[in-house]
């Protein structure tokens, strides 16, 4: 029997929206390391003749890149693990593969869709920014596809919350801040590293969740190695990176204070994790530090403008 066409609802959930706050965060924050470095180039311009230029276009440009890489690795993922049967006996949203709802062929179209935009997107920025970005740019996409695609996807080996801390913390807000001023400083980095930690620790929480199915089906993930309780550890321990960053970019601007404000929604997002719940009622887990990172990013993004 041929498989019904997914329904448009059933794509945007198979897009997984609430893993937007990955692509979203890191270039809300760069644009706010920006602007930072660009009131400190202006200031000592007026002695010297440091450029203090930020080019704002490329902000929604590189949005754009981290959007379509996030749905494509999504995708990309659903693809993948359906047709190895990862997701047969998932807990948690709607995967179009493994459920059944659309063909292999189709998702993995989609993916390749979006994995094309972002390259359309990314060489633009390349050709008015550096060639050598078109290096990263392929990395990339290709890290997105070999996480869970291809004959030794490394995302079943564990070290999928180093790729997402590399590609969704340290390139992503890196990146976007180099494209928009032509380099990268101390904040941008530190930034980087608060992004990457939140992000690691959305997969955290999915992969605790997954860690039965995960174990079952030969997914050997960084869950799946370290264990349940000390899984649930880690994710308090990145849940915090982001706050002793806040505390120390206070070298740069005390408003670096305001990325405090997200404490609470982290606190509740570690909440199901540090109550030892399973399966579905971790999803609030992964929901929560999603809007942690986007509320951090927004509010520390605010402080370094205001600063």
């Amino acid at each position: 029997m041929i498989p019904a066409m997914a329904t448009a609802t059933q794509w945007i959930e198979g897009a997984r929206p609430r893993t937007l706050p990955n692509a979203i965060a890191p270039v809300v924050v760069a644009v706010g390391a920006a602007a930072a470095m660009a009131d400190t180039g202006a200031a000592a311009a007026t002695a010297a003749t440091t450029d203090a230029t930020v080019t704002w276009w490329k902000a929604p440009v590189a949005l754009i890149v981290a959007l379509a890489l996030i749905v494509g690795v999504n995708y990309s993922n659903d693809y993948s693990d359906g047709i190895r049967g990862t997701d047969d006996e998932r807990v948690g949203p709607l995967r179009l593969v493994g459920s059944g709802a659309a063909t292999p062929g189709s998702v993995r179209a989609a993916a390749l869709v979006c994995f094309a935009l972002a390259a359309v997107a990314g060489l633009v920025l390349a050709v008015t920014t550096a060639w050598w970005l078109v290096v990263v740019g392929a990395v990339c996409i290709a890290g997105a596809w070999f996480y869970t695609g291809g004959t030794k996807p490394y995302g079943y080996s564990g070290f999928g919350e180093i790729a997402v801390f590399v590609f969704f913390g340290l390139v992503a807000v890196c990146g976007t801040q180099f494209v928009l001023t032509g380099r990268v400083d101390l904040t941008g980095l530190a930034c980087a590293v608060a992004v990457g930690s939140f992000s690691s620790a959305v997969l955290v929480a999915n992969n605790i969740r997954d860690i039965p199915s995960d174990t079952e089906s030969g997914k050997i993930t960084l869950a799946v190695r370290l264990g349940d309780p000390r899984s649930r550890g880690l994710h308090a321990a990145l849940l915090l990176v982001p706050f002793v960053v806040s505390v120390l970019l206070v070298l740069q601007t005390p408003w670096s204070l305001l990325g405090l404000v997200a404490f609470p929604l982290a606190w509740k997002a570690n909440a199901p994790v540090r109550a030892r719940a399973h399966g579905l009622a971790l999803i609030p887990a992964l929901r929560d530090t999603g809007l942690a990172m986007l509320v951090w990013s927004v509010a520390t993004a605010v402080g370094l403008v205001l600063g």
